[in-house]
C-alpha cells in the first residue's frame, strides 16, 4: 500500500496560533506548553480547550495544585472564551493533589487512567505537569522512575485516541524536561521578554511534528478575550502578470489636497504610492497630512488616522475633527509604550476592513517609535517596512510624516535611512532670509514618475499650504540653502 496516512487537523480557536501551527493541533498529538509563571500557559489551554470540547468531543483537565480548581475556575471564567455550560458536560476537571502526596507514580497513573477510561475524552489536559516531575525521588532511581512514568504516559496516551496537553514551567535547560520534549510531538513556548522597563510576550512553536509550523518567536497579548497571537510575517509578493498580460504600472493620480503640491508632483500622487513628508516641528507636516485625508473625504475615499498624541477628543485640528465626527475618517490612538508592529498592523488592517479606506495617515513615524516595545524601537527601519510591505498589498495610498531636526547646513530626508524604503519624498524646511524665518518644499522622489525638482518657498494660512512659484525674488533665499537635485 502507498497511501499516506492523514493527520487531522483541530482548530485552536486562539487567533493567530494556527497559523504558527501550520494550519492547526494534529488530531491526537501529545504537546507540551511550556513557560514560566505568569506566561499565560493556563490561559491557552483553557482557551483551546473551551474552543474544541463539546459533548461529543470532551476534554479532560487535571489539576495536581495544591489548591482546588475552584479558585482556577473563577479567574478563568473572566474570559469570554469560558463556556460554565460545558463544564461537567464536555468538560470535566480532576484535582490530582492527593495522589500526588503518595509520591508514587504507578498511583497517580492509575487514577489518570480510571479517569480517561470512565469520561472517554478527545482532549486531556494535566497543569502543571512539572508538579508531577518534582516529586520524583533523588538520585538515578528516581529519574530512572521519572522516564518511565513518562514513557508510559505517552504510550497510553496514544492508545487513548485523545490529543494531550502537559503544561509546565520548563525551559530547555531544565533537565527534567529532557524525557517530555523527546516523547512530547509539539512543544508550544511562552515567554515574557522584559526590556527598558516594557514587557512584551513571546510565542515559540519549538516543534511540531508532521507539519511546517512557523519558525522564531511571535508577539502574543492577554485580552478578556483570552490569548491572541499576532504571526510576524510579510503579505503574499504581488503578482507581476495577471492571466498572462502585464500589469499596468501607470496607475492613476489622487490628488493630495494640496493643488500646488499637486503640480511639482506632475498630477498628484500615484494611486497606492507611499509618501513620506519630512521636517522639523511646526513646518506644517501635519496639515499637508489633513488636507490629504480632507480631500479623499470630498471625494468619498475613506481614511484611516494613526495617532499617537493627539487624541480625538482633543484635537487642535477642527478639520479632522469634523472628518471623524462626520465617520469620513478613523483615527487609531494608544496609550500603551509597549506596542508591537504586529499589532499596529493588526489595527490597521482592521480599521481599513471596516471602512474600506482608501488613504491611510500616520502621523507621525517620530511618535509612533516612542509607543514601540525596545525590540520595534531600535529596528525602526525594519518596522517601517512590514507596515509599508503590508498596506502596499492593499493598494491603499499612504502618507507617513517624520519629524527633523533642521540644522540649516545638512540635507537629510529622515531617521533611520528610512527614506528609501517610501515609493516618494516631500522635503519641508526652513529658511532664514531678511530677518524671517521663510519655510520652503521640494520633491525629493516619486518612484516610476517624473517630478519637479525645484525648491519652493510655501506659506501658510488657514485654507491650508500655498506653495510660490520660482522668481528671480526668491533666487537669494534659494541659493543659500542645498537643493534637491540629483537627491532622489
Amino acid at each position: 500500500m502507498s497511501d499516506k496516512v492523514s493527520l487531522g487537523k483541530l482548530s485552536t480557536g486562539v487567533q493567530g496560533l494556527d497559523v504558527l501551527l501550520g494550519g492547526g493541533l494534529s488530531e491526537f498529538s501529545f504537546n507540551l506548553i511550556a513557560g514560566p509563571p505568569g506566561s499565560g500557559k493556563t490561559t491557552l489551554a483553557h482557551q483551546i480547550m473551551f474552543s474544541i470540547a463539546t459533548t461529543e468531543r470532551r476534554a479532560l483537565f487535571f489539576t495536581v495544585l495544591g489548591e482546588p480548581p475552584l479558585k482556577m475556575l473563577r479567574y478563568q471564567q473572566q474570559y469570554s472564551f469560558f463556556d460554565m455550560q460545558k463544564v461537567g458536560t464536555a468538560v470535566r476537571y480532576i484535582n490530582l493533589a492527593e495522589d500526588l502526596r503518595a509520591g508514587d507514580f504507578s498511583t497517580v497513573l492509575a487514577r489518570v487512567m480510571k479517569e480517561v477510561e470512565d469520561f472517554a475524552p478527545s482532549l486531556v489536559f494535566v497543569d502543571s505537569f512539572r508538579s508531577v516531575a518534582q516529586t520524583a525521588r533523588s538520585g538515578n532511581e528516581g529519574v530512572a522512575d521519572l522516564q518511565d512514568f513518562i514513557q508510559d504516559l505517552g504510550t497510553r496516551m496514544t492508545s487513548w485516541q485523545a490529543t494531550t496537553f502537559l503544561i509546565g514551567e520548563y525551559a530547555n535547560s531544565d533537565a527534567e524536561a529532557s524525557p517530555i520534549m523527546t516523547v512530547a510531538d509539539g512543544m508550544i513556548s511562552l515567554t515574557p521578554v522584559h526590556d527598558d522597563n516594557s514587557v512584551v510576550r513571546k510565542m515559540r512553536v519549538v516543534k511540531m511534528r508532521g507539519q511546517a509550523h512557523m519558525n522564531g518567536s511571535h508577539t502574543f497579548r492577554i485580552t478578556g478575550d483570552g490569548i491572541r497571537v499576532y504571526p510576524r510575517m510579510l503579505p503574499p509578493l504581488a503578482q507581476d502578470h495577471h492571466d498572462g498580460a502585464p500589469v499596468d504600472r501607470d496607475a492613476r493620480r489622487i490628488p493630495t489636497g494640496t493643488t500646488d503640491l499637486d503640480v511639482l508632483l506632475h498630477g498628484g500622487l500615484p494611486q497606492g504610492h507611499s509618501l513620506l513628508v519630512t521636517g522639523p516641528s511646526g513646518c506644517g507636516k501635519t496639515i499637508l497630512a489633513t488636507r490629504f485625508l480632507q480631500e479623499g473625504a470630498r471625494r468619498g475615499d475613506k481614511g484611516v488616522a494613526l495617532s499617537f498624541e493627539k487624541g480625538t477628543s482633543r484635537l487642535r485640528n477642527a478639520e479632522l475633527a469634523e472628518m471623524v465626527a462626520a465617520g469620513d475618517v478613523e483615527v487609531l490612538e494608544s496609550r500603551m509604550i509597549d506596542l508591537t508592529v504586529d499589532e499596529v498592523l493588526e489595527a490597521l488592517n482592521e480599521a481599513i476592513d471596516r471602512t474600506g479606506a482608501r488613504r491611510v495617515v500616520v502621523d507621525s513615524l517620530s511618535e509612533l517609535s516612542l509607543y514601540l516595545a525596545p525590540e520595534g524601537r531600535n529596528q525602526l527601519r525594519s518596522t517601517v517596512f512590514q507596515m509599508l510591505t503590508a498596506l502596499a498589498k492593499r493598494n491603499v495610498t499612504v502618507l507617513v510624516t517624520m519629524g527633523m531636526d533642521d540644522d540649516f547646513t545638512h540635507l537629510r530626508f529622515s531617521q533611520s535611512e528610512i527614506a528609501y524604503l517610501t515609493d516618494a519624498v516631500v522635503l519641508m524646511r526652513f529658511g532664514e532670509s531678511a530677518g524671517q524665518l521663510r519655510r520652503f518644499i521640494s520633491v525629493v522622489k516619486v518612484r516610476g514618475s517624473s517630478h519637479s525638482h525645484d525648491l519652493r518657498e510655501f506659506h501658510i494660512d488657514d485654507i491650508g499650504i500655498h506653495i510660490d512659484p520660482i522668481s528671480s525674488a526668491h533666487e537669494g533665499v534659494l541659493h543659500g540653502l542645498p537643493t534637491s537635485r540629483g537627491a532622489a
